[in-house]
């Protein structure tokens, strides 16, 4: 991870080094449906004859047909799907994964879909050839408007294009995707913006192969100076040359000016609003003081969970 040395001078960017470089997707070997079912249940001779012999006679694909006769899960289907079109999924995240991250645990339900179309309206909009790179600093007026749960949803959405994607914790506030993720949180972000020498800090997430994390580490009492300096608009570019996507969690706007500053670096906002609880007042502030900042204002979304 890149270090600086003295957070008040001129910051020095030293060389990230090749650890994050060197984690690479799990490949995924194209295979025929039944034959991947049949290795993940490890289905014996007799019971693929049984599968083959009620395909033909129900006219049905083999996964329908493994289910029908107990041998296979709905998913365990829809794993042999994702393993086919290059999709990261496993059924075993309800278990490794937190609940709140449903565009992993639940990549097929409405809400992942809500999570799809907002990914392609950004894909649209401001991840083009034309646009110049940049991170997306996800914002919102208040502390509950779900800001942290849609930051990492659609981290994890833009994940599973396939490109690299690293989830920046900037709540210098009030930090939480470290537990979303179930990270260690002794060292991160405020620790290289301090200046001290931090090793190891982004985190690869195992059962998301292009996904990766950066917490906050240690709450510091500074975190508006923090953001305020070069270094950290130096740390955003290095990190937009190391990865495909760079999306950004922040502190509530009503902490203070944190994320528009924030934004600011990234380049880039989205607003996340809560239905039947943010103010349009504070919505309408929030959005005209990034309006009027450097940083191009993607949209708002409504929140209605």
């Amino acid at each position: 991870m890149a270090i600086f040395r003295d957070a008040n001078a001129a910051p020095h960017l030293h060389p990230v080094p090749n650890d994050v470089e060197d984690v690479k997707p799990t490949a995924i070997h194209d295979r025929p449906i039944g034959d991947i079912i049949r290795r993940k249940k490890k289905l014996s001779a007799e019971q693929v004859d049984q599968v083959l012999q009620f395909q033909r006679e129900k006219g049905v694909r083999f996964g329908e047909a493994a289910v029908a006769l107990g041998l296979a899960s709905d998913d365990d289907v829809l794993f042999a799907l994702s393993q086919q079109f290059h999709y990261p999924y496993a059924p075993d995240q309800r278990r490794e994964l937190r609940s709140e991250l449903i565009t992993a645990t639940q990549p097929f339900s409405h809400q992942a879909e809500a999570f799809r179309a907002i990914r392609s309206q950004l894909m649209m909009r401001l991840f083009t050839a034309d646009e110049p790179r940049r991170a997306l600093a996800v914002v919102s007026p208040d502390p509950g408007d779900g800001k942290t749960f849609f930051t990492a949803n659609l981290a994890v959405v833009l994940s599973q294009l396939g490109g690299r994607t690293l989830l920046v914790d900037c709540d210098m506030r009030g930090p939480r995707q470290h537990e979303v993720f179930e990270l260690d949180s002794s060292s991160g972000l405020s620790g290289i913006l301090s200046g001290r020498a931090e090793t190891n800090v982004i985190k690869h997430i195992p059962n998301l192969p292009s996904l990766f994390v950066l917490p906050v580490g240690i709450t510091p009492p500074n975190p508006l100076e923090l953001v305020e300096r070069p270094a950290f608009g130096l740390l955003m570019r290095e990190l937009l040359n190391k990865f495909d996507h760079v999306i950004v969690d922040t502190p509530a706007a009503a902490y203070g000016s944190d994320a528009s500053v924030i934004a600011a670096r990234c380049g880039s906002a989205l607003v996340v609003a809560r239905q039947g609880r943010s103010r349009v007042d504070r919505l309408q502030d929030l959005v005209a003081t990034l309006t009027g900042s450097p940083a191009k204002l993607a949209g708002v979304i409504m929140n209605e969970y």
